[in-house]
């Protein structure tokens, strides 16, 4: 079978073109070997699983921070709402302390959760799987909590957005 040769995609049009697909922020975080937060903005996240529950998520081989929330092996995933854009911009930067000036607490399961996120789901790894310049993540859950009321963060045509979901 004869098979048809495509030319390469721009990959800025790419970029435009699913950017027309909103999509949820969020914050993946864990404590480091020295039992400070590790963590990384992530508008790639999703339910996979009911039985068992499952989440998947997918980070760029570029995350410094994804070695160290990946050896935790344990980790939070705090799902930002519309007055958090700060917080998405500090964990979104390359550095060190990214941290700083973000309120967080230590969950049971020693994942990291970002107070004041709409929901938080603590999550133990399970599969890592490379895809393209991303790793493809999943997690099995192991705890969910979720506040009354607000709105999420979105991405939408590479930039914020908010939405009216009372």
């Amino acid at each position: 079978m004869e098979r048809l040769t495509e030319p390469p995609l721009d990959p800025a049009r790419f970029r435009e073109v699913l950017g027309a697909f909103a999509s949820g922020i969020t914050v993946v975080a864990a404590l480091g070997d020295d039992g400070r937060p590790a963590g990384l903005a992530c508008q790639s996240f999703a339910s996979l699983s009911l039985d068992p529950p499952l989440v998947l998520l997918c980070v760029g081989k570029g995350s410094s921070s994804w070695p160290k929330v990946r050896a935790a092996g344990r980790f939070g995933v705090s799902i930002l709402a519309e007055e958090q854009r700060q917080v998405c911009e500090a964990l979104g930067r390359k550095g060190e302390d990214k941290f700083a000036g973000v309120d967080w607490e230590r969950s049971a399961h020693g994942a990291v959760r970002v107070r004041g996120a709409l929901a938080t789901v603590d999550c133990a790894l399970d599969t890592v799987h490379e895809a393209g310049d991303h790793y493809l993540v999943t997690a099995r859950v192991l705890e969910l909590a979720a506040r009354d009321g607000g709105s999420p963060l979105l991405y939408f045509r590479s930039d914020y957005a908010t939405g009216a979901f009372g």
